[in-house]
């Protein structure tokens, strides 16, 4: 069967779910049987995201193969229930990098390489490619940004071009905002009608407008979208504000949008199956027998005067995932750093848990460290994720083995006791400022000590890769390592080093045993990547039921 595609574009505002609608699409296609492969074009020139500042453009998504993508691919991770990889995000800087590059190689025999076709032609090719690694049916295609931008125009102009080349095998679906202002009472449809316009102007029209609003779409609203922008009455699809995203593709399979997506594309409908998803969807509206307060400990929420839930998402998804799963009410406070550094922890009290995350650079390191000496010493729940796990090392230092001055290299060049040092190999690298892609990134496997809160954790919920051994692969973003120099003076004081890199033995988790703390435990590694809705992580899992045991 010839390959279909789908393009998911957006109008009027950034931020409206574009990203959670074209996995809700693929979603329900791969629900019916399709083999489905989703794809990102970025618009910004960068190669990836892995050196983007998280306020700037939220989360970066680490994928198993060591791709540093946008966020949105971890949306299709979570519900797709696959990994992504590097074929599946795309941005303009891998294109203009691989054509200017070509052009110096004399790749296009002499010709002046224009934008179009030269670059157009560059995006339809790692388009159709990944479909091709993907073995898709479908390839579903997200353009980021928003309609009427100059910087995603090459986007929407091959999107144009497959459209004329491949007829009937390319739909195009519009995500628009449907806002109604305070003052007037009732939703404007003038927005989403400039928003077609632009794309009238580049030669697309849409098949499909999903109008997203805080309030149901009415008939009035429908029959305007139809009259002005020429779409059938019946692909107007409403996508209302919901308690999750995760109910976003149900609510579009009420709307029959995949059937008309197939009827579209010519396809035969094969039989729906959503029942997992709506026994997992139901589990976020049940009632929850506990409720916990859990303080993250950042420093990349604020943006301006306001706060930004997307600089932490995959860590906040995994939350929900295990708290959903847990059957509890789970309140996320999140506190700076930098206020606890000026030594008033009052903001900590009350909490059930706290968590460190990733982080990066000296700012607020001393506020963490704080936090985690808090978490230790009441016995709170603590999670250090990769960040948080070094910190908990350079606390349990400072203040149990009495190491003066211990600190990590990252922050301290010239610590006399450097718990936590830089990677084999890595100081030539960052000396010549070669900072993207150089990490430790990507799938890496651990073995887990037998009779440890994170064994507990894989053997009950079957998570291990091999059982018999205890090993599990986990995803990592990382430069920096627990120094082997130090092991025997922590193990020795009772930390345990409970998991190690199968191939250069580093130190991948951390604890503290049961009988001196309730749930003390660190990764170098980022479990929060791999959390999933129908299968939540199993650190996470022991985690919130740690802090809902709590008192």
């Amino acid at each position: 069967m010839p390959t279909k595609f789908i393009f998911v574009s957006g109008g009027v505002i950034s931020g409206l779910g574009k990203g959670v609608t074209t996995a809700s699409i693929a979603l329900l296609l791969q629900n019916r049987g399709y083999c489905i492969t989703p794809v990102k074009c970025e618009n910004y020139l960068n190669t990836d995201a892995g050196l983007i500042n998280p306020i700037e453009h939220g989360d970066p998504f680490l994928c198993e193969d060591g791709t540093e993508a946008d966020m949105d691919m971890g949306t299709y991770e979570k519900f797709l229930d696959k990994n992504m990889e590097r074929h599946n995000f795309i941005t303009m800087g891998q294109i203009y990098k691989t054509v200017i590059e070509r052009e110096r190689n004399f790749g296009y025999d002499g010709e002046d390489v224009e934008a179009i076709p030269h670059v157009t032609n560059e995006i339809l090719k790692r388009i159709q490619e990944a479909g091709e690694k993907g073995n898709a049916d479908i390839v579903v295609v997200e353009l980021g940004g928003t309609a009427g931008e100059y910087q995603n125009a090459l986007y929407y102009e091959a999107s144009r071009i497959l459209s004329r080349n491949k007829k009937n095998s390319v739909i195009h679906v519009h995500v628009s905002y449907l806002p109604t202002p305070q003052h007037l009472g009732e939703p404007k449809t003038k927005p989403t009608q400039l928003s077609v316009r632009t794309l009238n102007s580049m030669g697309i029209q849409p098949d499909f407008i999903v109008t997203r609003s805080e309030k149901p779409m009415d008939a009035r609203r429908r029959a305007r979208f139809a009259l002005f922008c020429n779409v059938d009455p019946e692909n107007v699809i409403d996508s209302v504000d919901m308690k999750t995203p995760y109910e976003a593709p149900l609510h579009l399979a009420k709307q029959k949008i995949d059937e008309k997506i197939l009827d579209m594309l010519g396809l035969p409908h094969k039989e729906l199956d959503t029942k997992r998803w709506e026994e997992m969807v139901a589990k976020v509206y049940n009632k929850k027998a506990k409720s916990v307060t859990i303080a993250i400990v950042g420093k990349y929420f604020a943006t301006g005067e306001y706060q930004l839930r997307d600089s932490y998402a995959a860590l906040m998804d995994a939350i929900d995932h295990a708290s959903w799963e847990k059957g509890v009410d789970t309140t996320v406070q999140w506190i700076q750093a930098e206020r606890l550094e000026k030594g008033n922890l009052t903001e900590l009290e009350g909490v059930d848990g706290i968590i460190v995350p990733i982080g990066w650079g000296p700012r607020g390191v001393e506020g963490k460290i704080m936090a985690i000496e808090y978490a230790r010493v009441r016995k709170i729940p603590y999670l250090g994720l990769c960040y948080g796990m070094q910190l908990a090392i350079v606390e349990y230092a400072r203040n149990v083995l009495g190491l003066k001055g211990a600190h990590t290299l990252e922050c301290d060049a010239d610590t006399v006791h450097p718990v936590i040092h830089m990677i084999l190999g890595q100081q030539d690298i960052l000396k010549r400022r070669a900072y993207g892609g150089t990490m430790r990134l990507g799938r890496w496997e651990c073995r887990v000590a037998p009779a440890t809160i994170a064994d507990a954790s894989y053997t009950a919920y079957k998570a291990y890769d091999d059982p018999k051994n205890r090993i599990v692969g986990e995803r990592h973003r990382h430069r920096y390592e627990f120094n082997d120099a130090y092991v025997k003076q922590f193990e020795k004081s009772g930390m345990i080093l409970a998991g190690r890199s199968v191939i250069e033995q580093l130190v991948e988790i951390i604890e503290l045993p049961k009988t001196k703390h309730p749930f003390f435990l660190g990764t170098q590694y980022h479990p929060e990547y791999r959390s999933r809705p129908l299968r939540p992580h199993p650190i996470f899992l022991s985690y919130i039921e740690a802090c809902s045991s709590r008192g």
